[in-house]
């Protein structure tokens, strides 16, 4: 019999996963990284590396609340420095995680199913990470609460007119929903797991987790009704959170931040940068624990087109923004766009316009699409640009007041960069704490989409293995 022609089909025609998986394989490839399979050493390299930093993180909080935060970079016209910048960093990097969850459910995306355990667990890890900035920033740490409206007999309220306190309840309302979103589909998983572990105080910890779940008519109903409202919570939060986040600036009338277009030009950029973080975990976790039935090139293919969509909205918010300085005849703003391009954070400014901007258009080629170390780098290049954004619009626009009297430059010190790069350390602790412990991939729905699923009407067992 001669050989067949197999023809390639572009991405969106492909299936979402590998052909020829079966719901035993699908389950036993995803639970065996957690319950059977060795730990790669790749992973205790990671671990090790990223623990220091923690380490480092523990000792640059300690020593900020010992001394006050004079040992940042923080003056006079820049009150804001890299705290800041690194809150509205983290913020955004945890908004494609919500988007692929809830927002593609309700589209129903079934491409989601093998990509957004992981990305779930990336939105809790960054809002950890951008929570503590605020609160470092306080200068009191210990007395946060005080931001709360809770009863106490001083009658000492929250200023509702602060953006402080609007960010408190925009991040802790979008860390609950996510957090609760994350675990409710965590559920029929982990029953997964206690029924396959064979020690005993791990079937424990996983039926502890797993709240008795059974796998019953009743249970599912339940599930998928909880699990529907969920998404339905967490879908405006997408747009509501970091529209909540460009308020900090877009509310002062300081030139660079008095800008309309900030609330849909801050979601676009959030959701720029989750997706380059989704890709760049998505990436070597397929590659080292061998995922490539599960998180194919569809998937890969499908994050880069988002983030290339994105990305021009992005660009879009830049040539609006400096359109709208030169309408507006103002001198001041006009002086903000010159000391953007020409003054002393230039070299910034042209470094993201070249990372966010330029370099992102390759992915306008479908050879680049398909080309993970292209995509990595990439997703690499957006993440860098969009923090060069974010130190832009707060260090740049603040160094240069309206008195000349009150300018002044900004350098961060290295407690500045000890407190970034340990919450990067952070994240990268609880991802592989994440990988190790829990299912990256949800098992269940990457089930529903096999051919046997549609035959044997077996999307609910997660168990059973239809004869």
């Amino acid at each position: 019999m001669a050989d067949q022609v197999v023809i390639p089909q572009p991405p969106e025609k492909q299936p979402v996963i590998a052909p020829g998986l079966t719901f035993a394989k699908v389950t036993e490839q995803i639970s065996n990284i957690v319950l059977t399979r060795p730990t790669p050493g790749t992973w205790f390299i990671l671990f090790g590396l990223s623990g220091f930093f923690v380490l480092l993180l523990g000792v640059a909080v300690t020593h900020l609340i010992l001394r006050g935060i004079g040992i940042w970079g923080v003056n006079i016209p820049v009150a804001w420095g890299f705290a800041i910048v690194n809150f509205v960093w983290w913020i955004g990097i945890g908004h494609a995680g919500t988007l692929i969850s809830a927002i593609l459910l309700l589209l129903r995306q079934k491409w989601r199913n093998s990509i957004n355990r992981f990305a779930e667990a990336m939105t809790l890890f960054a809002v950890m990470c951008a929570g503590l900035f605020p609160l470092l920033h306080l200068g009191r740490p210990w007395l946060f609460y005080w931001l709360f409206p809770y009863p106490n007999y001083m009658d000492i309220w929250p200023q509702f007119r602060s953006p402080l306190v609007w960010d408190v309840f925009a991040v802790s309302t979008y860390f609950t929903v996510s957090l609760l979103f994350w675990y409710v589909g965590l559920i029929p998983d982990l029953a997964a797991f206690r029924d396959r572990a064979k020690r005993l105080w791990v079937r424990r910890i996983y039926g502890a987790l797993a709240l008795g779940w059974r796998g019953s008519a009743r249970h599912w109903k339940r599930y998928e009704m909880a699990y529907l409202l969920l998404a339905g919570l967490a879908t405006p939060l997408v747009l509501s959170v970091h529209t909540v986040v460009s308020f900090d600036f877009a509310i002062a009338i300081l030139p660079g931040w008095h800008s309309a277009i900030f609330p849909p030009y801050f979601v676009a950029g959030a959701i720029y940068s989750g997706f380059a973080m989704v890709l760049m975990l998505a990436i070597p976790l397929r590659a080292v624990y061998k995922l490539h039935d599960l998180v194919t090139m569809r998937h890969l293919d499908n994050c880069a087109k988002l983030m290339l969509a994105t990305g021009l909205i992005v660009a879009y918010g830049y040539v609006i923004e400096g359109f709208t300085a030169w309408y507006s005849s103002d001198k001041f703003e006009w002086y903000m766009m010159y000391d953007r391009w020409f003054g002393r954070y230039s070299h910034a400014f042209a470094f993201l316009v070249a990372t966010n901007i330029l370099i992102p258009q390759l992915l306008w080629s479908r050879k680049i699409r398909r080309n993970v170390p292209a995509l990595f780098f990439i997703s690499l290049s957006v993440l860098t640009g969009m923090w060069l954004e974010r130190f832009v619009i707060v260090v740049q626009s603040l160094h240069r007041d309206f008195l000349p009297s009150n300018w002044g430059m900004y350098t961060a010190t290295r407690w500045d960069w000890a407190v970034f790069t340990g919450t990067i350390g952070f994240f990268v602790f609880m991802m592989l704490l994440f990988v190790r412990g829990l299912p990256m991939i949800t098992i269940f729905e990457v089930r529903t989409l096999l051919p046997q699923a549609k035959v044997h009407g077996e999307r609910r067992d997660v168990e059973g293995e239809p004869e």
